[in-house]
This record gives C-alpha cells, structure tokens and sequence, in this order.
C-alpha cells in the first residue's frame, strides 16, 4: 500500500457538494485532495435534470423561500441551518454564473420556473441538464486548480490521529488535518438492500456515512427517505427513471385509471408521490406490461397548454429519451409511479458544516436537518454549492 502524502484537506466525494468543498478549502490555502471511488464529478449532481431553486426573482424573497421549503419539511428542519441555505441562494446562482453554467435567459434575466410547494417561481435551470452543467463548470474549475485527486479510489477506512485523519482508500493511505464527507446519501444501496428501484448513480452507496456513524457523527432523521413521484414504469427500458418535476411545472396531470385527476400536481414531493400510492393501492391504478402498476402521467397536456413543439424544446432530453424507447410523449401519456430518489436526514451539522467529530465536516445528501423530512425540489442542488462551500472554507480554517 502506497503513501500519497499529507494533505490539510481531504474531500470525500466529488460531486457538487465535493467539487464546491475542494475549491473553497483550495481558495482558503488549504492544500486539498479530492478522493472519488470512481472518476471527478461522477455522482447524482450530474443526475440532476430539473433546476437549483434561489431567491432571484423580483417578486420573490428569501422569507418565502424559507417559509416553503420549512413547510415542505413539515416544521423538521432546523431553522438556523435552512436560513443559512436560502439566504446562500443568490451568491451561490452567481458563483455557478462566473464558473460558467449557462443559466436559461428570457426578457432580460434569468428563466424561473414554480415547482411542487412553492409559492413563487424561483427554479433557475441550464437547459434541462442543470446538474450536469454544473458538474462540467465545476470539473474544470478543480482541475484548473490543479488540486489533487485520487480517482478510482474507493475509501475503506477513516481513523483519527494525532494530527486529523488518517484515510485508507483501495491500495493508498492519505493523512489530512480535516476531512470533508461530500459522498451522498447513498440512496443506491438502500434501495439494493430494500428491492426497490432508485434514480441514484450506481456509486451512490452508504458506507462513508456508516464510516462517520462509527466514528461519533450524529445522524439525524436517517430514516427518512424522499421517492420522486413520477418514476417511469414502462417502457421497460426506462423503468425508473425520474421524469423531472418540470414536467408538471409545464402542465403535466396525473390521472387515474378512469381519467380523474387525483392530486394536486404542484405540491410537495411527499404529498404527490403518497397520492399516488393511495390511488394504487385502492385499485384505481394502470398495470404496465410488466406488471408495474401506477397512474397516468399525461404529458400531452404540455403541448396543448404551450403550443406544438414546447415539449420537444424545453423537455428534449426527456421527449429524446421517450422517443428511442418507442413513445412520443406529446402524443401518448406515459405510466409512472413513486420511486426512491433521496436521503432526507443523514449526519448532524452545525452552521459551518461541523459534526460531532472534530476535524470531520459534512456537506450535500450526506448531510441531515437542513431539509426536515421533505425537501423542496431543486433545494438539494442549492445545498450542494451552498454548504459545499460553507464546509470547504470550514475545513481550511481548522487546518491553519
């Protein structure tokens, strides 16, 4: 096993939550190492098709903001961490801005669209890849940095020293003053263990949060788990995949068997997804070839709404990807249902991103408390720049 040398920060993970965490401990003076079990930016951030929510608009505040995503959170969350996240909304817009995310433009500013449990409209989006311009912005940030990674390099171990940590990946051991976790909720693991089908990237497992619960971090609302409620069934090939929230922001309905709408199409994740469970689970639901049962999404709404070529434009990743699986959604309603999509609660942290091991700070899905157990759609993208930052900047002062 080879040695690649001290470091003062070293971050777990890099998708958003990590690549934001790199160059903020890098800015602070850090010398920083990026640890990834699989390649730079790989994670459920790139995943990410809908938006990042802020308080950008004329019309909006960051009172509102917070006042939804508390709600969202059915009172869980804690306040101060939420606050510190909204009121982190307009910066973060304009630090993705300088590194070069093309945030969508119409009449002079930034493109907002209303979401499930929102009062305004304050989704910014780049096109309807939104995480994965991030990821790429954010990708050659750190590499222009010239900060050190380690990619292919999956962590066995994280143990305390005299001087911070020593970690043990696959074949190296590096020795950091402070750690930042930014590896994800897990969420693929979860639904592993539990039979179920999820929207995670196959490396979103749960052992570095495991890895910090052995170590004294706290874990708050862990079991609470968000499914994204409109998870395609069929056609089998896209069986559980997550058609984004735009597409009700658009005017997609939900339907059950005999037609009827069920539910009201904007509110919180949690109260659609059961919705739609309770319609299921009633008899009222459609059985999918495969023998999937769920509800009638019905996208062709979108176009009649907006006019023809609306979806083919705005939602061309989503229309795309129908099309080569043999469905035209501006002509037929698609089948879907609940699927697991993201870990609510997770590790304890304090407004500067510090859990309850000194030295150990957590930033992105792997955190827990800043959401409550429900999270306002397009919040977790803002999460990860906000505290991604907040823990990056946090690690550099404790190694000083």
């Amino acid at each position: 096993m080879s040695d690649s040398g001290p470091c003062d920060v070293l971050v777990i993970g890099s998708g958003g939550a990590g690549m934001c965490a790199a160059l903020a401990a890098s800015a602070g003076g850090a010398s920083t190492r990026v640890a990834t079990k699989s390649r730079l930016g790989a994670s459920n951030t790139g995943r990410a098709q809908g938006g990042i929510q802020a308080a950008v608009g004329g019309d909006d505040s960051v009172e509102e903001h917070y006042a939804d995503a508390f709600a969202a959170g059915h009172g869980a969350a804690d306040p101060e961490l939420l606050r510190r996240l909204v009121e982190g909304g307009p910066e973060a817009i304009a630090r993705l801005a300088d590194l070069g995310v093309p945030f969508s433009r119409e009449d002079g500013g930034y493109r907002l669209l209303r979401t499930g449990g929102a009062q305004r409209a304050r989704l910014l989006q780049a096109g309807e890849r939104t995480g994965a311009e991030m990821v790429r912005a954010l990708r050659h940030a750190v590499r222009a940095e010239a900060i050190a990674l380690s990619e292919g390099s999956a962590v066995t171990d994280i143990a305390p020293t005299s001087w911070g940590f020593r970690v043990t990946l696959e074949g190296s051991t590096i020795d950091a003053g402070a750690v930042v976790l930014a590896a994800g909720g897990g969420m693929r693991g979860e639904a592993e263990r539990h039979g179920l089908e999820s929207t995670n990237h196959p490396d979103a497992t749960p052992e570095i949060l495991e890895m910090a619960a052995a170590l004294g971090a706290e874990i708050v609302d862990g079991d609470s788990w968000q499914r994204h409620p409109t998870g395609s069934i069929w056609p089998q090939a896209l069986a559980g995949y997550a058609l984004p929230e735009t597409t009700r922001s658009y005017g997609a309905t939900l339907h059950d068997r005999d037609g009827e709408r069920f539910v009201e199409e904007m509110a919180p994740r949690d109260v659609v997804a059961a919705g739609i469970e309770d319609v299921v689970q009633r008899g009222r639901g459609v059985r999918a070839p495969n023998g999937r049962e769920g509800v009638w999404l019905d996208t062709t709404a979108i176009d009649r709404e907006h006019g023809a070529g609306f979806t083919a434009e705005r939602l061309a990743y989503v229309h795309n990807r129908y099309l080569k699986a043999g469905v035209d959604i501006t002509r037929e309603r698609v089948m879907v249902h609940p699927v697991l999509h993201y870990r609510n609660g997770g590790l304890r942290i304090d407004r500067d991103a510090k859990t309850a091991v000194p030295g150990l700070i957590a930033a992105g899905e792997i955190t827990g408390g800043i959401h409550g157990t429900n999270r306002l759609m397009g919040n977790s993208l803002l999460d990860t720049v906000v505290y991604g930052h907040i823990a990056g900047a946090t690690a550099a002062r404790e190694t000083r």
